[in-house]
């Protein structure tokens, strides 16, 4: 992708991002709608640091937009709970925006030769990484919408078409044995993705289509949440303190309907759409009520790229591993984006989800997350 295409795609993830923000109200947009979730408009002024540190604070040597600011929207700086007590009124952080975002537009439609030469810009990386980076939060902050929206659920949703129970044998497609390359292509991929790997793989059976509401439906009917057969050690734990019996934005009215809850508010579930809301810990006991299994993320690399898989781009689909670095692996641009997940507590998903941005829907794409979150707009596909 061209300089200048690049320069839009950032210009849209800015508006995208932004455009979250603008039409909230102040408690809206400082609140904390989920312990995992940041407030919105932390989400805003992030962006806009990263933006400024990278282009501006390590590429220019020019600290004067960051360091006031730096405690408040450095991750490890201040706690998720103490973020929103800390913006600034919400007119004030969207002016900062604003200005800033005009700053760097400058910068990078007029480059110097300073700016141009730095390892950072050869073969436009850095625009790749923040347009990116953007993309990744408007994602995140579409999650704390529907927390929001279900924050305000009264429980009340009229259900014209009830969501119906789904059995039978899911469509599958046989995958060869064999060594496939798997892994990301700079100067698009993170450092998770790289190097490039060879994967050599047994001969297997993967579902063409993720798992449908209607799918899961039979799952929960069948006392699929009550199973303990079903659930691993940690997964009975959870699901005992956590004591959830349906996805995460599945709701039941006084009629023992189920609705979804999304962003905008409450809508009716289809029984042929993707599961989503869901955690790997139900996303296994969900498997081996199936009798099938979770893929392992080169399984469904290669599937994906031999052009097997249908739907990828619906929910994020949980897998079988841990995240873990690639023979090779060297962090960058910086350690903390993927060396501290590394710990055998986050697992991978890949895909994508309704809410994913173009640059970031790619098969070699590793998201990451721990185990019980539900949250996420993630699901599951089979392999047997």
């Amino acid at each position: 992708m061209s300089w200048t295409a690049l320069l839009g795609e950032l210009q849209r993830a800015r508006v995208l991002v932004t455009g979250l923000v603008e039409d909230r109200d102040e408690a809206d947009w400082r609140s904390q709608a989920h312990p995992d979730l940041s407030p919105l408009g932390w989400h805003l002024g992030h962006c806009t640091f990263t933006e400024c540190y990278w282009l501006q604070e390590v590429i220019q040597h020019d600290a004067r937009y960051t360091t006031p600011v730096a405690d408040l929207y450095t991750p490890p700086r201040t706690p998720k709970s103490e973020r929103g007590k800390q913006l600034p009124p919400r007119e004030a952080l969207l002016a900062w925006v604003h200005g800033l975002q005009e700053i760097n537009t400058d910068t990078l439609e007029n480059p110097s030769s300073e700016i141009s030469g730095h390892p950072l810009m050869q073969d436009h990386y850095l625009l790749h990484f923040l347009v990116q980076h953007y993309s990744q939060h408007f994602e995140t902050m579409l999650m704390i919408l529907v927390q929001q929206a279900l924050a305000s659920d009264d429980g009340n949703f009229h259900v014209s078409s009830p969501l119906e129970p789904v059995t039978g044998t899911p469509q599958t497609c046989r995958i060869d044995g064999g060594h496939y390359r798997v892994g990301g292509q700079a100067p698009g991929a993170y450092d998770n993705e790289l190097p490039v790997q060879q994967a050599t793989l047994g001969a297997f059976d993967i579902a063409v289509q993720p798992v449908t509401n209607g799918e899961f439906l039979a799952f929960m009917e069948d006392d699929g949440y009550d199973n303990p057969a079903l659930w691993s050690p940690a997964g009975r734990g959870w699901r005992e303190q956590a004591g959830v019996r349906a996805p995460d934005h599945w709701r039941c009215n006084a009629h023992g309907h189920w609705y979804g809850i999304g962003s905008r508010g409450p809508y009716e579930l289809a029984g042929n759409d993707v599961l989503h809301g869901i955690c790997r810990h139900e996303a296994q006991a969900y498997a081996r009520w199936a009798n099938a299994r979770l893929p392992h993320e080169h399984q469904w690399e290669v599937a994906c790229r031999l052009h097997r898989l249908e739907q990828t781009g619906r929910a994020w689909e949980w897998c079988d591993n841990s995240f873990y670095p690639y023979d090779g692996f060297r962090s960058f641009p910086y350690e903390e984006y993927s060396t501290p997940w590394f710990d055998d507590n986050h697992f991978t998903l890949r895909g994508g989800s309704l809410h994913t941005r173009p640059a970031i829907r790619r098969p070699a794409f590793r998201n990451f997350y721990e185990p019980e979150k539900r949250h996420v707009f993630a699901g599951l596909r089979l392999v047997y």
